[in-house]
């Protein structure tokens, strides 16, 4: 099943997109698909960031969330085979 829309723009905005390759089917259902799989994980982590709030838990520091990276990173290179 396809669905038909229309949408309006400015005349500019028309213009680079279809220069882009923006308007075409395949495009806008890509830019679609992808705008949704964003909108679900930021859901996804509000919705994490509200339970952990109901939850007590003390935010962490700039700091502890860069050490968290660096850990996270370093042991990934680890399982990579990295040195």
């Amino acid at each position: 099943m396809t669905t038909t829309i229309q949408i309006e723009l400015s005349d500019a905005t028309a213009k680079a997109a279809r220069d882009a390759g923006l308007l075409a089917s395949e495009a806008l259902e890509q830019l679609l698909a992808d705008a949704l799989r964003r909108r679900q994980a930021a859901d996804s982590l509000l919705s994490i960031a509200d339970r952990v709030a109901a939850a007590g838990i003390a935010p962490m520091s700039m700091e502890e969330v860069n050490a968290e990276v660096k850990a996270a990173r370093a042991a990934r290179k680890q399982r990579a085979g990295g040195h």
